[in-house]
């Protein structure tokens, strides 16, 4: 596999949030179902979220620059860096001595590159001893199998309503062998937040592969995520500002009752406390997830028919100087 970091296309001094926006931005403009033309785009989501994986990992990170692992988190080669063939020192000789003198574990001078040492214990003592002594000392060692491989991840996109984002509803996701899962969202869930579904993916001769869950959060026509907070603007009545009132109030959990001062003006900010996204700490309060506050901010309407508003106000004159701060 190739560098981790070369595959996000960040340096190795790459902070968390870092590694985290390169691989949001990678998996949106990588995730198959977004690049149905072009069919290497599942290899590279794949190449990505595995880069991702390790480098999101604090100890498996650090093992990796120190060369302990490979970018697929195997452990590194153990002969890496020793020079010629496993059990040979320098110029082809096994155990040589200073000088290229035979060591301790030579034969009579036997050990060069153009000498096969198999065929002198095929001759001594038979195939069988052979593969025996071979065994022993390293000489005909056949590599190891290479190991069952896992089945293949498969992506998938779930589309998550705002209000449902925002209050962490439980979602239904329908996996590749048709079944129907319920889904239970990360407390904090954003747009391109990535979920893996362990095993969920294609099967393999070592076991299967995993599922790759992007969520995608809709916008909302009048709710907006600031944080944990949502926002929206409330437009009220001049007279329900200036005589106070009890209106409707919509929030991600349905209408309540808001409560209007006398006076208030446009621009007001009227907080409803627990009202906002799931916090990502994750903590609960009485059982359900924390989460922040809604801020309604207020707008004074005036009526369509202006008519009526100003023969009431015939003669009258605000003695109010809302400009003065700007020493205007």
């Amino acid at each position: 596999m190739r560098d981790p970091y070369s595959t996000l296309g960040i340096a190795r001094t790459a902070s968390e949030a870092d590694i985290k926006s390169a691989y949001r931005k990678l998996a949106k403009e990588l995730h198959p179902d977004r690049n149905k033309d072009k069919p290497d785009a599942s290899e590279k989501f794949s190449d990505i979220t595995r880069a991702y994986d390790l480098l999101s990992d604090k100890a498996k990170r650090a093992q990796y620059d120190r060369g302990e692992i490979d970018g697929d988190g195997n452990p590194a080669n153990p002969f890496a860096g020793m020079g010629g063939r496993p059990g040979y020192g320098r110029g082809g000789t096994y155990g040589a001595g200073a000088g290229g003198a035979p060591g301790a574990g030579d034969f009579g001078g036997f050990g060069g590159d153009d000498v096969d040492l198999g065929d002198l214990f095929e001759g001594l003592f038979g195939g069988k001893a052979r593969q025996q002594q071979g065994a022993r000392r390293g000489f005909g060692r056949q590599p190891p199998p290479p190991p069952p491989r896992r089945g293949a991840d498969i992506q998938y996109r779930l589309a998550v309503p705002f209000v449902d984002a925002a209050a962490g509803r439980d979602q239904r996701i329908t996996l590749a062998d048709g079944k129907a899962i319920s889904l239970k969202l990360p407390a904090g869930v954003e747009d391109g937040t990535m979920m893996r579904l362990k095993d969920k993916g294609h099967p393999g001769t070592g076991g299967n592969g995993d599922g790759i869950v992007m969520v995608e959060v809709g916008t909302h026509p009048f709710f907006r995520r600031e944080g944990d907070n949502i926002r929206m603007d409330l437009p009220i009545t001049l007279d329900e500002a200036v005589r106070g009132a009890k209106v409707k109030c919509p929030t991600v959990d349905g209408a309540v009752m808001l409560t209007i001062k006398p006076g208030s003006g446009g621009g007001t900010v009227l907080r409803l406390a627990g009202k906002g996204w799931t916090r990502k700490s994750g903590k609960t309060v009485d059982g359900k997830p924390e989460r922040g506050d809604q801020l309604v901010t207020l707008e004074v309407q005036l009526p369509a028919d202006l008519g009526p508003l100003e023969q009431r106000l015939e003669g009258w004159i605000d003695p109010a100087r809302p400009r003065e701060k700007f020493g205007l």
